[in-house]
């Protein structure tokens, strides 16, 4: 049982493909399906099922890759010791929601690059489901993302931890001075709101339409840094994750209007398919963003 096979196997496990792994690692279609035959036959046992044109892992498959991968990596992380000082080189592909990218990824990436200059970096913004289906389909590394809380058996969650969702004005606002509000209070107010896909304008919908109640906003945009810069020039109020308003909050530009009868929590969570290797790259930038 040779490396190169294990590599192969994993390859076409990640990609649900055996035409896709062979043109990633520069064989023949021919090559790749010698490998798995041979495999299969040492083994004795059948790895992938094989349906016309789509291949899925059989339960002995599921069973091997996990032995499979614990090789591999055990290999990569042997090569590693002796070699603590090399530099790393690959790349990185991120996906993220836009007001994490917005708020929290400068001083992340500013980091990273400072310590592994030499990485290649690569980050997409989109929605949570669109986000998981492309880590679902190996077009991302890592996906960072703002959501309700979300488990799947294909992914591995690396990182949890809740954020508070707030309403937010003008600290110049006539409603920035009040001790106590409620919802009701603020039904008449020109909102400013991220677009509908976003998970927590999504929650707010959720919650207003149970208590029979609508918000129509102004402006719908899915930028959140414009988004800081209309509230905080008093062109309305709007919905946003506690993180994104500290500064602006810090440096009393915008105020958190102190709504009694609602709470929402979203969760920033980092995941990676449980068929991806975890590379150097990915392992470096996972503990900078533990860590901030």
């Amino acid at each position: 049982m040779e490396l190169r096979t294990l590599s192969t196997f994993l390859r076409i496990a990640e990609l649900q493909s055996f035409s896709k792994a062979a043109a990633e690692l520069n064989y023949s279609q021919a090559a790749v399906t010698i490998q798995i035959h041979e495999l299969e036959k040492e083994l004795n046992t059948r790895l992938f099922d094989r349906i016309g044109k789509r291949i899925a892992l059989t339960q002995q498959g599921e069973c091997f890759l996990q032995h499979a991968r614990r090789i591999i990596e055990e290999v990569n992380h042997a090569k590693q010791a002796v070699s603590e000082d090399s530099a790393l080189n690959g790349s990185l592909r991120i996906g993220t929601v836009e007001s994490l990218c917005a708020t929290r990824f400068p001083e992340l990436l500013t980091t990273f690059h400072q310590l592994y200059p030499q990485v290649s970096l690569c980050i997409k913004t989109a929605a949570p489901d669109q986000l998981l289906t492309m880590m679902d389909h190996n077009e991302l590394d890592l996906v960072y993302l703002l959501d309700s809380k979300r488990n799947h058996k294909n992914w591995i969650k690396v990182f949890e931890a809740p954020e508070e969702i707030v309403f937010a004005a003008s600290s110049q606002h006539r409603l920035a001075a009040s001790k106590q509000l409620k919802l009701n209070d603020l039904l008449d107010e020109n909102f400013i709101l991220t677009e509908n896909n976003v998970s927590y304008r999504h929650a707010l919908d959720q919650q207003l339409y149970a208590q029979q109640k609508t918000i129509d906003p102004y402006l719908e945009i899915g930028n959140t840094d414009f988004i800081i810069g209309l509230i905080a020039a008093d062109m309305g109020i709007s919905l946003l994750p506690k993180f994104t308003i500290e500064e602006a909050v810090a440096k009393q530009s915008i105020s958190i209007l102190p709504v009694s009868d609602f709470q929402l929590i979203s969760w920033r969570q980092i995941f990676y398919h449980k068929n991806k290797w975890l590379t150097r790259e990915m392992e470096a930038f996972l503990k900078i963003a533990l860590e901030l």
